[in-house]
């Protein structure tokens, strides 16, 4: 408090009048109608005679023997003060402490009343009632305005003319000693009232009035809201408070019309980051209310994006950006950053469109058409010699052929991610000048294309792609007898590809064959696998299951 008011007095300066300073009171709920204080022993009637005193002298009043009633041990029991404010069935004299109550049993002086029956409360005195104002001012209707009734008070601190009463809906109670000068020219809710409560616009003219303003739903931030009325610079206060506190702030000060705390606090949130939680406050805030646009425009531009792309260009944007990227460290953390933006699980899936399909196959139109030119540049030697001096000395060409099939492996990913991967097998499995382009290149250059036909039988296998049975035959006779060739290169250099997946779903995926494609497969795998061993795929399980449904089973059959 004693920064608070060294910084007013800088503010202010010299000696010109300034604002008072105001201050908070915890000790209670302040009087009213509802919460009367307790008789003091002034108000208690002297005893009837002195026989009544006992002699005791003094002035004392001497209270009678405890009375062994039923009724007055109840009175007196801790139980019976849930009743205090039911007819009053409590003596005033009884003691309250947090400790052990010890009871009072009334004497003849006090008679009690006879209990009443639980009724509505009373209502307040006539002079009260005139006092009572109305506040249905002009705010938006999704903000609640709290009821407000102002009240004469007992004096108080001349200089402090206004006090200023808040309950909050959860029973929190608080107390503001004001001056009314500021209160009433910060917000035109209290400057209304100033009038019907014998103020000036600018404080003048009353003493000793209270505000009350019930139902509260955040009694901290509209006291915070009140205490930024009296702050030189608010915006340099509510960088300390915090973005959340802000908010809080500016929706109590939306709904008492304080336009410099508006301001002051659309300032702020505008230059200050946001979390994910602040950000979705913030946008319920602005759904609820309506704010000046010339002053609110700012964080509108930050909650509302007016961007003339679509996600789903901005997504093929992206997809380029990597795929023409050269730097490999940087090509794997963009490729995350782009699954994650695309992953069905992640959070930025609320509210995105998808894919734009043509553009994807569009991509793939051309790398497929890059991947042709790298091979023939790689294989246009006959000469075996030749082609292995070519190999040494082209080590551009086997990165390039690296970067485009790893380009290819990445965008079918995407593709089987997002259930558009059909099209993309088709392709594949018409790729006839690669096909034919494979033998004559180097093992070293040749295993990449592999690398992609490994991925598509895998989501063959798995289930993740379905394709008609014309399309899968085609598929398996052009690229299996080149993977079963490249499987060694497959093992030694793998680049993420998971060798065991590979063999358990080629096998599920060749048993997607009639059996006389399977059969004709099978018996090249055999030949394969008797010759080379574990540089070739090991589909023994899937050759056993073709030969039981092919051979054994019949065979049942044709004995039944």
């Amino acid at each position: 408090m004693a920064d608070a008011s060294q910084r007013r007095g800088r503010w202010r300066g010299g000696g010109a009048a300034r604002p008072r300073g105001w201050c908070c009171s915890f000790a209670g709920v302040p009087p009213s109608p509802d919460h009367r204080s307790l008789p003091s022993e002034a108000s208690v009637p002297a005893a009837a005679s002195p026989a009544a005193g006992g002699g005791g002298g003094g002035g004392g009043r001497k209270l009678p023997p405890k009375s062994p009633s039923s009724l007055s041990s109840f009175q007196g029991s801790p139980a019976s003060s849930r009743l205090a404010g039911l007819g009053g069935l409590i003596d005033p004299r009884r003691i309250l402490s947090p400790g052990r109550v010890s009871p009072i049993d009334p004497d003849e002086s006090f008679p009690l009343p006879p209990p009443s029956p639980l009724s509505l409360p009373m209502p307040p005195p006539a002079e009260e009632v005139e006092d009572l104002v109305s506040t249905e001012q002009a705010a938006p209707a999704s903000v609640v305005v709290p009821l407000v009734s102002v009240r004469e008070d007992d004096g108080g601190n001349e200089a402090m003319d206004l006090r200023l009463s808040m309950r909050g809906r959860d029973g929190r109670c608080l107390t503001m000693e004001l001056e009314s000068g500021v209160l009433f020219g910060s917000s035109s809710f209290f400057a209304d009232m100033a009038p019907d409560m014998g103020f000036t616009t600018n404080g003048g003219g009353s003493t000793g009035k209270r505000i009350e303003v019930d139902g509260v739903e955040n009694v901290e931030a509209f006291k915070t809201a009140v205490e930024l009325m009296y702050e030189p610079e608010p915006v340099r206060w509510l960088a300390t408070a915090g973005v959340s506190r802000a908010i809080d702030v500016l929706e109590v000060s939306s709904s008492i019309m304080f336009d410099n705390g508006i301001k002051a606090c659309l300032t702020y949130i505008e230059a200050a980051p946001w979390n994910e939680s602040e950000e979705e406050k913030l946008k319920n805030l602005f759904a609820r209310c309506t704010f000046d646009e010339a002053i609110s425009q700012d964080v509108l531009a930050r909650l509302r994006p007016n961007s003339q792309i679509s996600s789903e260009d901005l997504i093929v944007h992206l997809i380029q950006s990597v795929t023409s990227s050269t730097n490999s460290g940087a090509r794997k953390d963009m490729q995350s950053l782009v699954n994650g933006l695309l992953s069905k699980s992640s959070l930025y899936q609320k509210d995105f469109a998808g894919l734009n399909k043509e553009s994807i196959y569009r991509i793939c139109h051309s790398y497929f058409g890059k991947l042709v030119d790298l091979f023939e540049e790689a294989t246009e030697s006959a000469n075996h010699t030749a082609q292995l001096s070519l190999a040494t000395q082209s080590k551009p060409v086997i990165e390039r052929i690296s970067l485009q099939t790893e380009n290819l492996y990445w965008l079918f990913e995407i593709l089987v991610n997002n259930d558009m991967a059909e099209e993309f097998v088709e392709l594949w499995a018409m790729q006839d000048r690669l096909i034919v382009m494979h033998p004559r290149a180097s093992p070293m250059i040749r295993y990449e294309l592999s690398r992609i036909s490994a991925s598509v039988f895998i989501a063959l296998g798995k289930g993740r792609v379905q394709c008609r049975g014309e399309l899968r035959s085609l598929l398996f006779y052009g690229w299996f007898g080149p993977m079963l060739l490249d499987f060694g290169w497959l093992q030694r250099c793998s680049k993420g590809l998971d060798v065991r997946s590979l063999e358990e779903n080629i096998g599920q995926a060749l048993l997607t064959l009639s059996l006389k494609q399977q059969q004709f497969m099978f018996e090249e795998w055999f030949q394969c696998f008797a010759s080379r061993g574990a540089d070739c795929p090991n589909l023994t399980r899937s050759f056993q299951v073709w030969w039981r449904r092919s051979f054994v089973r019949s065979s049942v059959e044709t004995r039944r």
